[in-house]
């Protein structure tokens, strides 16, 4: 048993007892003999199958050497140790690119070029955090051994491939054999309490170097260049990252950083816009119009339900229509314009970077045939013809049992889908119904003195609310939905990672999308257009009444909407992001009783982090990407979108820095040649953009009617002006009603009450005693066509736009194809002289055995 004596002064060492074996994973488990529980026949299974485990690791050559807790004693380590020749054969078997020789190009320049010395205090400082050394690489083959730059064999497999290596083998050890069923991995024995945590090690504390002066202490130095608050303004460094915690989270944070450079200008450009809004709303004729008390004063608006609503006046939305008019201004269309082509420039350009990347970190040729899930494997029991090779092979069930597992599966997607259709609706039904009691409390008629209803309408009381309670209600089916998700996709068994996690990133997605973006989608296309009028209004399940909005719209609505989603998840997230963690590793040492890290060793001090677990990357994925749909799928009702969406980002890529770094254990290194599945998801939510924006401008701004009155009905032979004004225009867009010709259900409250022969709604209808009356007048259908032309016309302008840019900007910079195609021709250059060079010494050795050779031009075969 290990004393707490023993590792005074190395506390951090990343070695076994001998000091010359790396510890390349850590296993932990429980001692059976000193659990408090009695099932002793349980226990003992787990020791068998642990123990048979063990045996078979040891078997496939892995080293093990086990430890006591110095604080638990309950709790035992088990280092593992991957010798040499194990590295080299899984090295061979994984298709492990390694060094070859020193690259000699020059890979990375300044895109400042002579005003680097601009950007050099956003840089990280080379002389903490030195640029690594550049190597040209090839799958590593023992036999030809020699060939790889092989200068140090303790340096040649750096920390993130052997724990990637290390972690290959444990997840395919088995450890049990029943029923003709081979049982493996280490993620089942963690899964079924066999073992309590599997991890590989951090290389020091965070807040201070090792004490060991060859350790790089590449922990420390992420910590104070990249996750120190300090650093937040600095630029990541993604090489650092990309060799700590391997390319596939290092490719996450240089799209979240690339993503949050890119937002810089699109939040430019959207508080450009709310500016120009703000300083022209005084400005804004037909908000004067509302608030003018012989104007707005004078106009009755008609119920906006049914018995107990009140008529009112129009200048009681006064303050709301102040407001529409910053963000209902002509910056709405050019910006909706601008975030059309931002977006397509985003995408093309990250294609380009990413291509970079894949050259710098050496994944461009990346083995694409991946090794099967150990969870897969253990299910294969059936065994059918392969079509290709005409050969056996197990696979887990058979094609009518697969068919099954997928329609169960797509019925459970489908029925959570409902789910939350039904609660959009609750929620609509909701609306509905509280609007009664807004109206009721807050609405008074004609005189509009009181204060509350000068800043708080019924609709606005309604909207806020609903926005409350819509975003607990998405934040729990949220939380409710992953665990089901996780559920379906492992029932559904895919065969390899990348489709697992595919398969989870579209039955994710698919349901954030419905969850998160269906209440914007109604307010934005469905409120409001469908509510007929006061004498035929339009039910809803034949009993709600329909919805309508506010005179101008239900555009600031949805900002209002936009802004409590977005915030309120932003908020949350970060929450949960910083506290949950931190908490729980607070917890964690009050229990072990750890006053200090340094009083236990490194792999004990890690023991006690956090999990980030397999999906921890895929949920950051996640978040962004519903992110990126309310910044562009929205973004003309919220020019400010961009803006929260940069600040956001800015603390969530040090949030997450500094929660990996600090908080959480070290994750095993994975390699990714790019962002997966995310990216054709984001190029979908770039086209549906378009559409969301124009339809925005066209159906919930009022944008449209009021270019149409400007240039058609301000003048004759419609209009009464002699000249292209403004003015007139809030009279124009409402009609007349009758109030005899109220139904009996529909009739306000206070109709009796007062001497109202006639009130107003907002419609484009024949007044009463027309011909047509109620029926839609010709401004209506002038407005319907303009609505189409512009739709149309935006639509096809930014789609041409989108199609040029994506053909004017390759995917691959030409420099970067120069550099791959001349990177591979020297490394098959390089490999082909030394082949060349081998088969010469193999050669003359040959020759020099035989002896001279004699040749005698008589002896020919007669043919010659």
């Amino acid at each position: 048993r290990d004393l707490l004596e023993e590792f005074n002064g190395k506390h951090d060492s990343l070695f076994f007892n001998d000091g010359q074996r790396r510890i390349d994973f850590v296993l932990v488990y429980e001692d059976e003999s000193r659990k408090e529980t009695n099932k002793k026949g349980s226990n003992e299974k787990q020791r068998r199958k642990r123990q048979a485990y063990e045996s078979n690791l040891i078997c496939g050559g892995l080293q093990l050497e086990a430890t006591r807790s110095v604080l638990d004693d309950k709790l035992i380590f088990v280092k593992v140790h991957a010798p040499w020749e194990v590295l080299c054969t899984y090295a061979e078997i994984m298709h492990i690119k390694l060094p070859l020789k020193p690259n000699d190009l020059k890979t990375r320049s300044s895109a400042f070029g002579n005003f680097s010395w601009f950007t050099k205090v956003l840089q990280v400082d080379e002389s903490i955090i030195k640029p690594e050394q550049e190597f040209f690489t090839a799958p590593f083959e023992k036999n030809r051994m020699n060939d790889f730059y092989i200068h140090d064999r303790d340096t040649f497999f750096n920390p993130a491939t052997r724990s990637r290596i290390v972690y290959f083998i444990l997840s395919r050890i088995q450890y049990q054999v029943r029923d003709n069923v081979k049982k493996f991995g280490i993620n089942k024995l963690v899964s079924s309490g066999i073992y309590k945590a599997a991890f590989p090690l951090h290389d020091c504390n965070f807040s201070q170097r090792s004490e060991d002066p060859s350790c790089p202490s590449e922990r420390y130095l992420l910590y104070r260049e990249w996750a120190h608050p300090r650093s937040i303004y600095k630029k990541q460094p993604l090489d650092l990252i990309r060799k700590y915690y391997g390319e596939k989270i290092g490719i996450y944070f240089a799209w979240l950083g690339y993503y949050t450079q890119m937002l810089f200008l699109a939040a430019i450009v959207g508080v450009a816009c709310f500016l120009y809004g703000y300083v022209n709303q005084n400005n804004c004729t037909w908000s004067k119009e509302v608030c003018h008390p012989d104007i707005g004063g004078k106009i009755i608006m008609c119920p906006q339900c049914d018995k107990i609503c009140p008529f009112w006046k129009l200048n009681s939305t006064c303050e709301s229509s102040k407001k529409l008019c910053i963000f209902d201004s002509f910056g709405t269309l050019v910006f909706a314009v601008f975030m059309g082509v931002w977006v397509t420039l985003f995408l093309e350009f990250w294609k380009r970077r990413q291509a970079e990347l894949e050259y710098e970190w050496d994944t461009v040729e990346l083995q694409q045939e991946e090794q099967p899930r150990p969870e897969y494997e253990a299910q294969c029991t059936h065994v059918v013809i392969n079509e290709i090779t005409q050969e056996e092979e197990h696979v887990p069930f058979t094609t009518w049992g697969k068919c099954i597992r997928v329609t169960l599966c797509a019925s459970a997607v489908l029925f959570w889908i409902l789910l939350i259709i039904a609660s959009v609706i609750g929620i609509i039904v909701y609306r509905l119904s509280v609007l009664v009691v807004f109206s009721t409390k807050l609405s008074q008629t004609f005189n509009g003195t009181d204060p509350i209803q000068k800043y708080l309408t019924p609709q606005t009381a309604t909207s806020i609310t609903a926005s409350v309670i819509s975003f607990i209600i998405i934040m729990i089916l949220n939380t409710i939905y992953e665990k089901v998700a996780i559920m379906i996709t492992n029932f559904e068994l895919p065969r390899t990672q990348t489709d697992y996690e595919n398969s989870l990133t579209m039955k994710m997605f698919l349901f954030q999308f419905v969850n998160y973006y269906s209440s914007c989608f109604y307010i934005a296309f469905f409120k409001g257009k469908f509510v007929g009028y006061p004498g035929d209004p339009t039910y809803w399940l034949g009993k709600y009444r329909n919805e309508e909005c506010e005179p101008g719209g239900c555009l600031l609505e949805l900002t209002t909407q936009l802004t409590i989603i977005m915030g309120g998840k932003a908020i949350w997230n970060n929450i949960q992001e910083v506290l949950l963690p931190w908490i729980k590793n607070l917890i964690g040492r009050y229990h072990t009783a750890s006053r200090t890290e340094k009083k236990s060793p490194r792999w004990e001090q890690d023991y006690h982090l956090q999990l980030m677990g397999k999906l921890g990357l895929f949920y950051e994925y996640l978040e962004m990407i519903i992110q990126f749909g309310f910044v562009t799928l929205f973004v003309a009702s919220f020019p400010l979108a961009p803006l929260l969406a940069l600040v956001n980002n800015i603390l969530e890529i040090r949030v997450d820095a500094w929660k990996m770094t600090t908080q959480y254990r070290r994750m095993v290194p994975e390699k990714a040649q790019d962002i997966g599945a995310w990216q054709p998801i984001m190029q979908g939510i770039a086209i549906l953009a378009v559409v969301t924006n124009a339809m925005i401008i066209a159906f919930t701004s009022d944008m449209i009617p009021r270019l149409v009155y400007y240039w058609s009905f301000s003048v004759p032979p419609y209009g009464n002006h002699t000249q292209y004004t403004m003015e007139g225009y809030i009279n124009s867009t409402l009609s007349y009603f009758n109030v005899s010709d109220f139904k009996s259900r529909s009739r306000g409250s206070s109709a009796s009450d007062f001497d109202i022969r006639t009130c107003r709604y907002r419609d484009f209808r024949n007044p009463p005693g027309h011909p047509q009356e109620y029926k839609h007048n010709i401004y209506y259908w002038h407005v319907i066509t303009a609505k189409l032309a512009f739709i149309i016309v935006m639509e096809h302008v930014i789609y041409s736009v989108k199609f040029f840019i994506s053909y004017a900007i390759p995917d691959v910079s030409k420099r970067t194809k120069s550099k791959i195609k001349r990177e591979k021709y020297l490394t098959q250059k390089l490999l082909h002289e030394n082949h060349l060079k081998d088969m010469t010494k193999t050669m003359g050795v040959i020759a020099e055995r035989m002896g001279p050779v004699v040749t005698d031009n008589n002896l020919r075969p007669k043919s010659e």
